[in-house]
């Protein structure tokens, strides 16, 4: 009988009960090396803000990292530029900033009230990326490409893809960033706490094409190439085709983590103000993914630990050895080196990865009717074909090996299409849009042999390797399929009294729907639970969901405004006891639960001044979060019970503010703080006890960081140095235990050589040349970066040995050179 996602869901009624918030669906049974675990990310219920900072008007070197656009309609007389002042914007010469093939959320990451955590250096690594702003996790902020929604931002996505998934990096035009609850035109149903809007770039209108070629610790190789048709006739017809590959080896253990891509883009003009576009996107990811931690293993192993696994037969044997240990069967034993620890089995398993393809395709018409109507209309689809592995002790398979390989192999097949028409008239703008979406997600785990050793030690099957493609499994495990459809509406209207003044005001309408069938659970790796939630639905009703909004320019180059607005959560789906979803548990218990939706208000205000030599930006606000959903267990450690609940809200006041300072020509400071008092309403009750959290600080998100930036440029040499400190982190919900504060700093020059031509006879084709190189964790700081990936535990003893976060990456170096042609 296996530990039915032990350190996920453990015994109620003792300080270790582990929470898990019902924003955090999906990370799923194997989540690569779930290791058995229930909940997967944090309960903790967070907003997301980002900063008011914006970019003076300068050439593109004096611009900070986070002295970012503002994205708002000047002028009533262009059609379809919906209300933004609540929104910033990060351009394409930011994102070029960063290491090549860099997590574009990596560099969000330099804004006021937005954190970034991931345990390798370009933030690529989708079992580790952490993004939350203002205390909501990535989970609670919607994010689309080109308008297509991309779904909820999880391990294991069940209604989308990550971003780095849906677009390369270098492909990327800008990234819109919406505070409060996210702009009510944006087509997601997660967007509690904002909203990420990536934006592709557009075929260029020469032809030309782009290379760059990067190489780094640990074997690091990025190559990105991409073809630019330019205008192929009169009418401006264009495109580009992409293909970028990222190669690294792991920092500490052994293993690949690989992701190649091919993006393309087609735009055909009609006549001078409208044009139809596609984007198409293949991703195929394969990564070996690093090991959950612990404070008891960082105090007694070290922060090296990693799988068994490292290619060899040696490796294979340790492993083997523990899961005979594990069992209590004759021939086991431990490490040497894992004495000390109070949970052998667990401290490390032989393998566990990620294998992810994706296809991603969109069309649009951007239509301008007349000279005040426009009309946008986008359908798109989505394939997604997930395989996550983990190789498990705690069951054999039936050649005689003590692992098996449990296997979650998730499907999305999505289809949907937005249309929105934005009309301008006298001093109104106004604009109606509608979304759907049918999605179709299956969650599918099973179970495959790993090989056997013989008398001699020797191996009676080649060793499986978790980055290839599984088939033929000895056991399904688990499955639901879930068909959901999903139908949004927005409204609004943004009035312009005076040219300086405006006034907004829309509502956004949600109905979603989800219905579970063809189910199945074995009996044999669950126990006998009693049937599984089978032929049910939950619905999603929110009429009525209103955003409010006031900009006010005076004096050159202040602005100040206000946003309110209301959103909210629908039900996420997942797996038989993986997270907070109500479709994770018992039939019983999905009868006896009655659960709201997540819903939140936000109240924000901010202030920002731009010149030529100072950026600065304020930005308060408020944030009320409601029904919260949580999953609370009781049972065995072995068989837990699992049921969701509504648990209460969690209050949000915070500020950010941050300011640019350019003194002489080339020379750049910024500097920005941030403070977030998020704490939670009520204790949590279970299993007759109740637990002191109300009042504490949420989990995983910092209550104080300060980012700064100090750059400089000399004609074509650019050189910068930043930092950032990140105050404790609660990783137990009564803040007993606690992720210390750090400081992390890096380090970077670039130098343009520009067109080559000025250097070599007939190389004038060879355009911006350019070389780079970064320091990442320039003082080889040690620190805990993503926690709560695996859920985390309500506080006291044993929440020391609960493996759920991540080992930051220690000093890396990049070096990097990239052309146009």
């Amino acid at each position: 009988m296996k530990q039915a996602i032990k350190r996920g869901v453990l015994a109620a009624g003792t300080s270790a009960l582990v929470l898990t918030a019902m924003a955090v669906p999906q990370t799923g049974f194997a989540a690569t090396k779930a290791k058995a675990k229930s909940a997967h990310t944090s309960s903790t219920s967070k907003v997301a803000h980002t900063s008011a900072t914006t970019a003076a008007p300068a050439p593109v070197r004096h611009v900070a990292p986070a002295a970012l656009t503002s994205h708002r309609t000047e002028e009533v007389g262009v059609v379809g530029h919906p209300y933004r002042a609540q929104t910033v914007t990060v351009g394409a010469a930011q994102l070029q900033r960063a290491i090549p093939g860099t997590n574009p959320m990596k560099v969000l990451g330099n804004m006021p009230g937005v954190m970034f955590q991931s345990n390798d250096p370009q933030g690529l690594d989708t079992w580790s990326a952490q993004i939350m702003m203002h205390g909501f996790q990535q989970q609670e902020i919607g994010m689309t490409l080109d308008g297509i929604p991309l779904g909820e931002m999880t391990y294991r996505n069940y209604n989308g893809l990550n971003p780095l998934q849906a677009i390369s990096s270098e492909n990327v035009g800008s990234m819109d960033v919406s505070r409060s609850a996210g702009a009510e035109t944006v087509a997601a149903t997660n967007n509690l706490g904002g909203s990420i809007e990536y934006v592709s770039s557009d075929p260029k209108d020469k032809m030309g094409g782009q290379i760059g070629q990067s190489f780094g610790s640990n074997q690091n190789f990025h190559t990105f190439i991409r073809f630019d048709s330019g205008k192929l006739n009169a009418s401006g017809t264009k495109f580009y085709v992409s293909y970028m590959r990222n190669d690294s080896q792991m920092w500490k253990g052994y293993g690949d983590q690989f992701l190649q891509q091919v993006n393309a883009k087609f735009v055909q003009p009609i006549g001078e103000r409208s044009k139809i576009s596609a984007f198409f996107d293949w991703s195929d990811l394969h990564q070996i993914t690093y090991m959950d931690y612990s404070f008891e293993m960082m105090d007694k192993i070290g922060t090296r630990q990693g799988y068994y696994y490292n290619g060899q037969l040696s490796a294979y044997e340790t492993a083997y050895k523990a899961a005979l240990a594990t069992q209590g069967l004759p021939g086991g034993s431990y490490p040497s080196y894992m004495s000390g620890l109070s949970d052998k089995s667990d401290a490390a398993y032989y393998s566990g990865a990620t294998n992810n393809v994706d296809l991603l395709g969109g069309l649009k018409a951007d239509l301008q009717m007349t000279d005040h109507l426009k009309w946008t209309t986008t359908v798109y689809g989505h394939n997604q074909q997930n395989q996550t592995t983990w190789v498990t002790p705690y069951f054999g398979s039936p050649n005689g090996s003590p692992m098996s390989n449990l296997v979650k192999e998730p499907e999305i097949r999505r289809f949907g299409i937005l249309s929105a028409m934005h009309y301008n008239i006298k001093h109104n703008e106004f604009g109606l849009g509608v979304w759907y979406e049918n999605n179709h997600y299956k969650s599918a785990m099973n179970q495959y042999e790993e090989p056997a050793l013989d008398a001699n030690g020797q191996l009676t099957s080649p060793l499986v390797y978790d980055l290839n493609h599984f088939s033929n499994p000895f056991a399904q495990v688990f499955n639901q399929d879930y068909n959901t459809n999903t139908f949004t509406a927005f409204v609004n209207d943004t009035f312009h009294p005076v040219r300086n003044l405006d006034l907004h005001f829309g509502f956004k309408s949600v109905l979603n729907t989800t219905r579970v069938g063809n189910g199945y659970l074995n009996q044999e790796y669950y126990g006998n639970p009693g049937p599984i939630t089978s032929g049910v639905g939950l619905t999603t009703a929110k009429p009525f969901l209103p955003h409010i909004g006031i900009a006010y320019r005076f004096l050159p180059g202040h602005e100040i405004f206000i946003d309110i607005s209301e959103n909210v959560h629908v039900y996420p789906q997942s797996g038989y006891k993986l997270s907070t979803s109500p479709f994770s548990v018992l039939q019983s218990a999905f009868d006896s639960t009655h659960v709201r939706p997540e819903t939140a208000w936000t109240y924000a205000i901010g202030y920002r001044f731009n010149n030529r030599m100072i950026s600065a930006s304020v930005y308060a606000y408020r944030t009320n979060f409601n029904n919260r959903l949580q999953q609370i267990t009781s049972g065995s450690v072995i068989n837990p019970v699992s049921a969701v609940a509504n648990v209460g809200g969690v209050t949000m006041n915070g500020v950010d503010a941050g300011l640019t300072i350019r003194p002489i020509r080339g020379l750049e400071l910024y500097n920005s703080v941030s403070y977030d008092h998020a704490t939670y309403d009520q204790d949590v009750s279970s299993g007759g006890e109740t637990y002191a959290i109300k009042g504490q600080q949420v989990v995983n998100y910092p209550r104080f960081m300060y980012k700064a930036r100090l750059s400089y440029t000399y004609h074509n040499a650019t050189a910068w140095i930043d930092g950032s400190y990140m105050s404790a982190r609660n990783f137990s919900y009564m803040g007993d235990y606690k992720a210390p504060g750090y400081w992390l700093s890096n380090l970077g020059a670039e130098y343009k050589l520009g067109n080559m031509g000025q250097y070599i006879h007939g190389a004038g084709f060879v355009q911006n040349l350019v070389f780079g190189f970064t320091v990442a964790n320039l003082t080889n700081q040690t620190y805990i970066s993503t926690m709560g990936e695996g859920g985390n535990p309500i506080g006291g003893a044993s929440a020391y040995s609960y493996q759920s976060f991540l080992i930051g990456a220690p000093r890396q170096y990049f070096g990097s050179v990239r052309a146009e042609f």
